[in-house]
């Protein structure tokens, strides 16, 4: 297989190393980037480190280092060397060979299967209210690191562990039961994890009227929460269902069912699906076996009190509680026996799970647990961390019912994209569904585009106004860039049979575009790698401004020569077919026009 110019700048920078300066230089330690656009050259060697090699200036070093490029490589048709870095220019016959033989093809930037299974668990909901602003950023990251995933080659299983069970839900299901007079989603017309949601929110205002009477008695806080009689008797419904009271399960399961049904619209309205179905209430019993090995392995120790821990002291962490005095579990008991239960369902070689961040030390000691353990499987293992997202008007707090649901945010971005897309009249000559069908569409781009463009780890502020911007740096400026492509395709008569003839020269957005098209290999592998959809999603942004730059500097459809007309229609259709898979990765439909 030929080397690509990166591989070929690699290789001779290293010999020029070694015969210029008698040093190994390691390939590793060779940086390429591309040209800064204030200076001219498309592709930059970082001179720095080749300096303690050379004993010399950075100037020096890079005007030598480029002199023996130039010699060996014929595409370099100039070189500049600016402080400490080397800039490359390199013909244009490279860039439309490049183009025309590799970028233009249907099957570039796809990779082949590589043999290895990978399962992204993520969304996780509680089945005691509606999925919120959070879940959503929770369901993009995890269905669009799975699609790139797939894209790079991996066995893919999405995965959703629901916590069903647990005092959150017996609140909710408490609160039915006094105050709910037989209410079902049918009846009230709401959806069903919004109705059980709203009995949630009943049962805390009792509860803290509750916890205000005993305090006015002369009750602490704290006993206060603990006596109210409202929480005492969730904890008894609890201990109910834990024992199998057939009445207690028949109402869980009557209203997890609801939950499930509401869930399900949501999902199919952000777009994403699940694999695999994991419930808590089949999993929380899970674990003790891997208890009692870890004690027969001294992985585990036993206090006075019967409880079992684990001393990761040694690591910089503490002395972690596993299995409680009474023999019940605690949280890491059932992760622990999930996570081996997941492996023996599938076997995969790599395990992500999308929690937030709040959740950082838990993965820390569940990981080093199964580590210790022996797990051979255990180093597969990966928390996609990410930051929680805030609304101009501040942090959501969903038990006091002011949280953002992700229906009604969803309902937000449709509507706003209506207002926004009439008032750019941007919808001459669609029906009444087809314009429907389009402000659903740039709705929710606005929306997973602002979420998944900035890298999970960092908190980010949702602004839903200024996510819908045809001008900016978001999604319906990326959508609105693909319907120009198909507009101007369309006027071009563009069509596969159209021969593809090369220009005698290229502009410089042609060259620029070209070169930023020929990274998509390469940012497809880099988001894989660091499972980071913020990537991707800068990248297509990238290739629709370059596209808009190149769409007003240069005539497509009128240009005089037909090898012109017909490679900048080519580099439009790619451009085009580029954007789409980039966004289809990201969750994003992109339309056919606007």
């Amino acid at each position: 297989m030929a080397q690509t110019i990166q591989q070929q700048l690699v290789y001779y920078t290293k010999q020029a190393v070694k015969e210029l300066y008698g040093a190994d230089m390691p390939e590793n330690q060779i940086a390429l980037q591309e040209t800064r656009k204030e200076f001219d050259g498309q592709i930059t060697i970082v001179v720095f480190p080749i300096t303690r090699f050379s004993k010399k200036a950075p100037e020096a070093t890079g005007t030598e280092i480029g002199v023996y490029l130039q010699q060996r490589i014929p595409e370099m048709t100039a070189f500049g060397t600016i402080k400490g870095f080397l800039n490359i220019s390199l013909s244009d016959s490279y860039w439309i060979s490049l183009f025309s033989t590799q970028i233009v093809q249907e099957g570039f930037g796809i990779f082949p299967a590589n043999g290895r299974k990978l399962m992204v668990e993520y969304s996780s909901p509680n089945t005691n209210k509606p999925l919120h602003l959070g879940h959503i950023r929770n369901n993009l990251l995890g269905h669009s690191v799975s699609e790139i995933l797939k894209a790079y080659g991996y066995d893919v299983i999405k995965a959703n562990l629901v916590n069903d069970r647990g005092i959150h839900i017996c609140k909710s299901m408490l609160a039915w039961q006094r105050w709910g007079n037989g209410e079902t989603p049918s009846s009230s017309g709401l959806k069903g994890d919004h109705l059980v949601g709203k009995y949630y929110v009943v049962f805390d205002k009792e509860y803290k009227k509750e916890i205000n009477e005993l305090k006015a008695q002369g009750q602490s806080e704290d006993e206060a929460k603990k006596n109210a009689p409202i929480i005492r008797e969730a904890q008894r419904m609890l201990q109910k269902w834990e024992a199998g009271d057939q009445e207690v399960i028949t109402l869980w399961k009557t209203m997890n069912g609801w939950v499930y049904a509401g869930f399900e619209q949501t999902y199919g309205r952000l777009g994403v699906r699940f694999d695999r179905y994991y419930y808590e209430s089949d999993t929380y019993l899970l674990g003790k076996d891997i208890i009692q090995e870890g004690l027969d392995k001294g992985v585990f120790f036993k206090k006075e009190d019967n409880s079992i821990w684990i001393d990761l002291t040694n690591e910089g962490l503490d002395e972690k509680l596993v299995l409680r005095g009474d023999g019940t579990s605690v949280y890491i008991t059932q992760d622990l026996g999930t996570a081996q239960l997941k492996y023996d369902d599938f076997g995969m070689d790599e395990s992500i799970y999308v929690v937030g961040n709040e959740q950082d030390y838990h993965f820390k000691v569940l990981f080093l647990i199964l580590k210790k353990l022996g797990k051979p499987w255990a180093n597969g293992l990966y928390h996609l961390s990410y930051g929680m997202v805030d609304l101009p008007t501040g942090k959501m707090k969903s038990r006091e019912g002011t949280v953002v649901d992700a229906d009604d945010l969803m309902d937000e971005m449709t509507d706003t994209a209506r207002r926004r897309t009439e008032e750019l009249g941007k919808t001459e000559g669609l029906s009444e569904d087809e314009k429907a069908q389009l402000y659903h569409m740039i709705g929710m781009g606005a929306l997973k585009y602002f979420l998944l463009k900035v890298e999970p780890k960092k908190r980010l502020l949702f602004d839903p106004n200024e996510s819908i911007d045809f001008q900016g740096h978001t999604g319906p400026f990326i959508q609105y860039t693909h319907a120009r492509i198909k507009s101007v395709l369309s006027k071009g008569a563009f069509t596969d049979s159209l021969p593809l003839l090369s220009p005698p020269s290229l502009a410089p957005s042609e060259r620029d575009l070209i070169q930023v098209l020929g990274n998509y290999p390469m940012i497809i592998e880099a988001s894989a790698k660091e499972f980071s959809p913020a990537q991707l999603a800068n990248y297509v942004y990238e290739v629709a401004k370059q596209y808009n730059k190149f769409y007003h500097e240069e005539s497509i459809t009128k240009a005089e020569d037909a090898e012109v007309r017909n490679f900048r229609l080519y580099l439009s259709e790619t451009t085009a077919r580029t954007i789409a898979k980039g966004m289809g990765l990201l969750g994003v439909e992109v339309p056919e026009r606007m």
